[in-house]
């Protein structure tokens, strides 16, 4: 298993630490990982990306220009990323940040509204661990357990009593999937 993704958004959306979380989860699991985080000078507002490598094997380099997947959270993102995912890949986006998503037909491409949700569980920062969960049920790299104990590990200990709604939001974000799943294949 080799699973290279690109996470791309605003800073202050939680691109890095969802890379973060995804990696350090696969640590947990005894799996070889990368995370190579890119942002800009700013805090909030500005472009942040990070590239997040999983495999069961050693990691040639961490720097690839083609991926597996995307987490994509914004238009400028989208625009800038979309044509990066390899043949068969999967591109899932945030639909409510998203207004012109890619209209490539090689990839699969699924729209999850988290910001929507997130905003309905009064708390908009959860908007990236619905986005994980979503990702996971779609591509299972590594297990939600692992991201839940790798939360503990990525959250500063005064953020720990967000631990049950960020476990809310990935246990939402896998539902969304695979809700949006189906009735792509009823199509």
């Amino acid at each position: 298993m080799l699973e290279e993704l690109l996470i791309a958004g605003f800073g202050g959306q939680g691109v890095l630490s969802l890379g973060m979380t995804l990696a350090y989860s696969g640590m947990l699991e005894e799996k070889e990982i990368s995370w190579m985080p890119s942002y800009g000078p700013e805090m909030r507002g500005g472009t942040a990306n990070c590239i997040t490598i999983i495999s069961d094997k050693k990691i040639s380099s961490p720097i690839i220009s083609q991926f597996d997947s995307a987490i994509i959270l914004n238009q400028p993102s989208m625009d800038k990323f979309a044509d990066k995912i390899k043949p068969g890949g999967l591109l899932l986006y945030e639909s409510g940040n998203i207004f012109k998503p890619s209209t490539r037909t090689d990839i699969e491409i699924i729209g999850i509204p988290a910001t929507i949700e997130a905003n309905k569980l009064k708390n908009s920062k959860i908007m990236n661990m619905i986005m994980l969960g979503a990702y996971l049920q779609l591509k299972p790299v590594v297990q939600v357990e692992s991201i839940l104990e790798a939360l503990k590990k990525v959250l500063p200990e005064k953020y720990h009593h967000l631990l049950p709604i960020n476990k809310q939001a990935l246990e939402l974000g896998t539902l969304l999937a695979k809700q949006l799943k189906e009735q792509l294949v009823l199509r």
